[in-house]
């Protein structure tokens, strides 16, 4: 069976070890460290190569944000799940927008936190339209007027079929759903998001949800 290789930041032990108690119950999760500051997780994932960050927003030191924006900087990144006391925190779309693939709420249950781990490592995105909507509502109009000009910019490099696709990816697809809804088999879909995080300069699928929300706002 092949193993998620997981990574726990969080300045609270009581957190981590919740955490560490949660994933452990998994087969297909292996927990293989723990750092209390974004500092420390990044060279914590140069140590252990996991291909799952949990990582807190608000820490002392270097923060959340701050420490995805690094870790996307590292050659062959891990994937980051950010860790939120609130749903619509405007600290969440900003790690988002460092390349964060998703974030989950500290409330949320253990079954979800192992399904969200299992998701993103499999390079799907954990955002729900939903959520999107919510945390871009929190921009100002002058800013939203900005972000829509240049979302369409982008977006309009893309192929009739590239653009499906990215519409897809916005609406909370996944590769499987995706596939079903434009006929096509998931191999095509994944060359197509492929492609689009190449022809959009993006890092993984949350950008293209929130460039593609952007253009439609």
């Amino acid at each position: 069976m092949v193993s998620v290789r997981v990574l726990l930041v969080d300045d609270d032990a009581l957190v981590r070890a919740g955490l560490r108690m949660i994933l452990s119950s998994s087969e297909e999760i292996e927990v293989v460290g723990e750092a209390a500051d974004g500092a420390d997780a990044v060279a914590a994932v140069q140590a252990h190569r996991p291909d799952v960050v949990l990582m807190d927003i608000r820490m002392p030191g270097m923060d959340g944000i701050a420490a995805t924006s690094a870790l996307r900087r590292l050659p062959a990144p891990p994937h980051v799940i950010v860790l939120t006391t609130f749903q619509a925190d405007e600290h969440v779309m900003s790690a988002l927008r460092a390349g964060a693939d998703g974030f989950l709420l500290k409330d949320t249950a253990p079954a979800e936190i192992i399904h969200a781990v299992r998701l993103v490592a499999a390079g799907e995105a954990m955002l729900s339209p939903s959520v999107t909507r919510t945390l871009l509502s929190h921009l100002g109009s002058d800013e939203m007027t900005q972000r829509r000009r240049l979302a369409a910019q982008r977006l309009a490099s893309l192929t009739e079929r590239e653009r499906e696709v990215a519409v897809a990816v916005g609406s909370g697809a996944s590769n499987a759903e995706i596939a079903a809804s434009l006929f096509m088999s998931e191999a095509t879909v994944k060359a197509h998001v492929s492609r689009l995080l190449t022809k959009l300069a993006v890092t993984n699928r949350v950008h293209i949800a929130i460039l593609v929300h952007d253009a439609q706002s």
